[in-house]
């Protein structure tokens, strides 16, 4: 290899040293490999190179030489005190240890203890069937565990395959004058490590040796163009980067977790904090299990107060402890159903059902969280190169023999001719391949690349896309190629594109004394070597002073649109001008061939904007998502495309990274609403970014502060670095930080996509590390799938809170009647039997027919919710109270005139069925009015479009005809006549008028709840006013509820 040949052993030579031990030297080397490889600040490392001594004064430093690289035997000292090429991952949770992790829950740990509870209570009271309502809900929880742990332990796998993606590697470094191949993890600081073409960078270095040694950067940095690496203007290696051509020697300044790549790994280390919709659930279970437990202390002291105080006839002959121990039961009994058991399995449900119809959209979800919490996300931060652009460059305009192509899309209007010197110079003066795509192995059909392979330079390769293309009529590019003879005795002869002279020559033999010499490269210098330029016709016309003005206007406009300007010209007959043609040198060329030569085209180069890119930011701007651009790239580039996508627009503020990381926590928080674009961005800026948004992983204590600002003061500089700190963060924001999203494709998108609340990464041009770095892949790599999460995600958040709606209606109901029960003395209506399976209605049956509801375009018309929003928006308060109060009235009615309708006996099984059966069909048809959560009334709507919901709604019809008709002791059930099933059918029925009359109440959700920018939707504010009025509307129908039961007891008695 070139490595090899490069070296020159010394053999008994001295490593020259500084005079310090290398114990001693260790501080020094690490303040100066700090100064030197800032990430995406390369002025700024080459002027501290250059301010040490440069290259051989930094091998000094380190200890290291030119040609023998470090001592072997000081490798182990190295790896001590300057770290070793190896980064510690945080030990695997076994499936039990995540299963225990489940119960951190909070609703999880109410219903337990509220099961717990009544399981004994239940037993001691009655053993025969006291156990099946505690045993019921701890059966539930298991199965939400069970669920949970088993998607964290795939989730868990997944990652682990990122840790061991690089191990197993070996490279060739040079110790003791001796070329040794060396895993990867055993590369020190002062190694000398050889590259070759197509190996990939294990650690940070600079360039010892070089031999046109060119580096893909766009893995870590988003530099979508190859760099060449030089001693002068860039002699950085960087970790996680590849060598695309070439070879070269480089001395290791950085390795493991203190490389760059090390430093993005050690970011995805750590894991996010709770997404919005998990602490929304935990306060929500908090906030029920509040109002159970009050309710139970007021029952438990009404009660007692009844017996004590009043001692009514019917309690004469109960005893205190008798009494108080009845209390507490029913006070347990309101608990139990205060506390929405289901809630756990309405979203597990509901997530499952959504990730898997979420597939068919292109969106794989890999965490089954953020497909809620892209719903209400309130920024998007996306990287350019391969999310908004292509990351593939493409010829977008151009000048071609004088005629002007904006498209360059259909075929040119110019004669074959002058066609054919244009497609001769763009295959022969090139040395990229267009290769057939890759089939695709088992397992990729959903993440499969079917557009060619480019081998090579991505420019040249656009010019030959843009040849085989229908513009060039699928020009057969290779065989022009195979035609010249590139390499041959005789053939033509090739000197190739290089950066210091920004040109590349071919010189073609057409025949023996018939040599065309082909050139191109940057516009603006080709173009004041030519003399002439080829019109339509193919003939070469004079380079007039207004036809020079004018491609020169030409190369500033595409320059302007941060297009890269080629330009291709020509010149025959070069054997009359030089002699040996076949043994010219590079020197010769340049002094009498590469002048006065023809124009024949300018093009202009992009990585374009997707198809999809400008609807679909349009999309999320008018759902009130801020979208940022963060990007590697410069700043001119980076502003137009983002004003093409409609990014950046006429306020906002685009800024490079070296001006972001200098700005104060504070000052960047003033600019954050304005700022559209970050250009020249390194990973840990984009990761800063997302932390000041969100919050997510912010250092809380001294010691995180200090593990992020080694060598700085907590005291004195805390609030002037950023990402500051958790403490200083919540105080500039209400403790409330935005949704973020992130999207990117790349090595260096990994530590941002961790710490975002949900990572988005490119199924098809993105990185395994940004993949297994993410959330959500999307599997084409289109902005407009993004845009199809979040409305998945809108319709997950929403399909939750229906379920609320519908359950939280019922438990208003069963736990208002069971309070004025035991006040007036009377049991409850419904037996434990009866109540578990409406609560099995409510739970299951409802968590599958409403957290299965397919989306809404509609829903992309609102605003996103803020974290600190609450589940239950004034108008679902609305709909439960006005349901609730109608149900409850309804069984109020059919226990004082039941008997009396239905000719039954009062307080008999025929009688209790009869409610029951009312009840049951009350919540099914009230499962209809919850599919809307607003004030839009269409219970009917899109059911075609749920068949899950139709499937659950006939299933609990005929299992409420089965429990009635053949129940018999076992639910202390009788069955009913058809007169009774059309009549309590119809009461049930009710709920749907009772749905419509409810949304003319003017109840509208609170505007503060919303976040983002300015929607359609969720702005206008009515006046809330209307659900305290309501309330109080309620208060004596309640009363007369109360007053009614208090009779009927009086009426038992006598």
């Amino acid at each position: 290899t070139t490595c090899y040949i490069m070296v020159a052993t010394r053999k008994g030579t001295k490593t020259s040293k500084d005079e310090r031990s290398l114990e001693e030297r260790a501080a020094s080397i690490k303040d100066v490999v700090k100064r030197i490889n800032e990430p995406q600040a390369l002025s700024v490392n080459l002027k501290h190179l250059q301010d040490i001594g440069g290259v051989s004064a930094l091998l000094e430093l380190l200890g290291s030489d030119e040609d023998r690289g470090v001592e072997a035997d000081s490798v182990s000292q190295r790896r001590e005190l300057l770290g070793s090429n190896v980064l510690p991952s945080t030990p695997r949770k076994s499936f039990w240890q995540l299963f225990v992790d489940t119960f951190d829950d909070a609703t999880l740990q109410i219903l337990i203890v509220a099961a717990i509870v009544s399981l004994i209570i239940g037993v001691y009271d009655d053993p025969a069937t006291g156990y099946v309502e505690g045993m019921a809900i701890l059966a539930a929880c298991l199965i939400v565990s069970v669920v949970t742990a088993m998607n964290d332990y795939q989730k868990e796998s997944q990652f682990r395959e990122l840790s061991a993606a690089n191990d197993e590697v070996d490279v060739v470094v040079v110790r003791s004058g001796q070329f040794q191949s060396i895993p990867v993890g055993q590369i020190v600081v002062g190694d000398l490590v050889c590259l070759e073409a197509g190996d990939a960078i294990p650690c940070d270095g600079v360039l010892v040796n070089y031999d046109g040694l060119d580096v893909d950067e766009s893995a870590l940095t988003g530099e979508p163009e190859d760099i060449n690496k030089d001693s002068t203007h860039d002699p950085f290696l960087l970790s996680g980067c590849t060598a695309i051509a070439g070879s070269g020697r480089f001395v290791a300044i950085a390795v493991g977790k203190h490389s760059q790549w090390g430093i993005i790994k050690s970011h995805l280390e750590k894991e996010q904090e709770e997404t919005p919709l998990q602490e929304k659930l935990d306060d929500m279970a908090a906030m029920i299990g509040y109002v159970g437990m009050a309710a139970a202390a007021a029952t438990f002291i009404a009660m007692m107060a009844i017996k004590i105080f009043l001692d009514p006839e019917h309690l004469k002959d109960v005893s205190v402890f008798k009494h108080a121990l009845d209390a507490f039961i029913i006070g347990v009994t309101i608990v139990v159903v205060a506390v929405p058991e289901g809630l756990p399995l309405a979203v597990t449900i509901s997530l499952a059902y959504s990730t898997k119809q979420m597939l068919h959209d292109q969106n794989l979800i890999r965490h089954l969280a953020a497909c809620e919490t892209m719903g209400n996300a309130t920024n998007i931060c996306s990287d350019k190169t391969g999310t908004l652009t292509e990351n593939r460059m493409t010829v977008v305009r151009g000048i071609f023999a004088n005629v002007r192509d904006s498209v360059c899309k259909k075929p040119l209007k110019i004669s074959p001719a002058a066609m054919d010197v244009i497609m001769e110079g763009i295959s022969c003066c090139s040395t990229a391949k267009i290769l057939p795509a890759v089939p695709p192995q088992d397992g990729e059909q959903f993440m499969y690349d079917s557009r060619p392979q480019l081998i090579g330079s991505k420019t040249e390769a656009a010019m030959l896309l843009l040849a085989q293309s229908e513009w060039g009529s699928h020009d057969d590019t290779e065989l022009r190629r195979q035609n010249a003879n590139f390499g041959k005795e005789g053939g033509s002869r090739l000197f190739p594109f290089s950066s210091n002279r920004k040109r590349m020559t071919v010189l073609v033999n057409k025949g023996e004394t018939d040599w065309t010499m082909y050139h191109k490269g940057a516009a603006e210098l080709i173009l004041e070597n030519c003399t002439k330029y080829m019109d339509i016709d193919g003939h070469e016309q004079p380079m007039t002073a207004d036809q020079r003005e004018f491609f020169e206007g030409v190369i500033q406009e595409f320059a302007s649109d941060a297009l890269r300007c080629i330009a291709l010209c020509h010149r025959s007959q070069v054997q009359k001008v030089a002699r040996n043609v076949s043994d010219i040198s590079l020197a010769e060329v340049e002094k009498k061939l590469e002048k006065e030569m023809c124009l024949d085209a300018l093009v202009g180069i992009a990585d374009p904007l997707r198809a999809d890119v400008i609807d679909a930011v349009a999309t999320c701007q008018r759902a009130g998502i801020f979208v940022r651009m963060v990007t590697g790239d410069n700043l001119e580039t980076a502003r137009a495309i983002a004003k093409q996508a409609g990014i950046l627009k006429e306020g906002g503020l685009s800024m490079t990274g070296e001006e972001f990381r200098k700005l104060p926590p504070a000052e960047l928080d003033s600019i954050l609403p304005k700022l559209q674009v970050l250009a020249r961005s390194s990973p840990e800026d984009k990761h800063i970014l997302v932390q000041r948004l969100n919050g997510g992983l912010m250092p809380e204590t001294k010691e995180e502060w200090l593990e992020v600002h080694p060598g700085r003061d907590f005291e004195t500089e805390r609030d002037l670095l950023l990402p500051g700190y958790k403490e200083e963060w919540e105080k500039s924001r209400g403790g409330v930080g935005e949704v973020v999203g992130v999207t990117g494709d790349g090595t260096n998108d990994g530590p941002a996509l961790k710490a975002a609340d949900v990572g988005l990464s490119m199924g098809l041009s993105g990185t395994d590390v940004a993949k297994k770095a993410s959330d959500i892949i999307i599997m084409d790599d289109k902005f407009s799938s993004i845009v199809k999460a979040v409305l998945w995600g809108r319709s997950v958040f929403d399909n939750i809170r229906k379920f609320l709606q519908f359950q939280l209606t019922v438990n208003v109901v069963a736990l208002t009647i069971t309070f004025l029960s035991a006040l007036v003395g009377y049991d409850p209506p419904l037996n434990a039997v009866m109540m578990l399976w409406v609560n099995l209605i409510m739970d299951t049956m409802g968590a599958l027919a409403l957290g299965t509801e397919p989306p809404k375009l509609e829903l992309l018309d609102r605003r996103p919710y803020k974290r600190d929003a609450s589940l239950i928006s004034l108008p679902m308060w609305r709909n439960i109270l006005i349901q609730a109060t109608y149900q409850l009235g309804l069984l109020v009615f059919l226990l004082n005139k039941g008997p009396e309708l239905f000719n039954c006996e009062d307080g008999s099984t025929h009688h209790f069925t009869i409610i029951f059966n009312a009840f049951v069909f009350c919540q099914v048809f009230n499962e209809f009015n919850a599919r809307e959560i607003g004030d839009h009334f269409a219970p009917m709507s899109a059911l075609s479009s749920s068949p899950m919901f139709l499937m659950v709604i006939a299933f609990t019809i005929f299992a409420q005809w089965s429990i009635v008709e053949y129940g018999g002791d076992f639910t202390q059930t009788t069955p009913l006549s058809a007169a009774e099933w059309r009549t309590t059918v119809g009461y049930g029925a009710m709920s749907i008028p009772i749905g419509f009359i409810m949304r003319l109440v003017p109840v509208s959700e609170d505007p503060n709840s919303f976040a983002g920018l300015p929607g359609k939707g969720g702005t206008q504010k009515k006046d809330s006013s209307w659900l305290g009025a309501l309330v109080i509307a309620l208060v004596p129908f309640l009363a007369a509820i109360v007053y009614q039961l208090a009779w009927e007891v009086e009426e038992l008695k006598h």
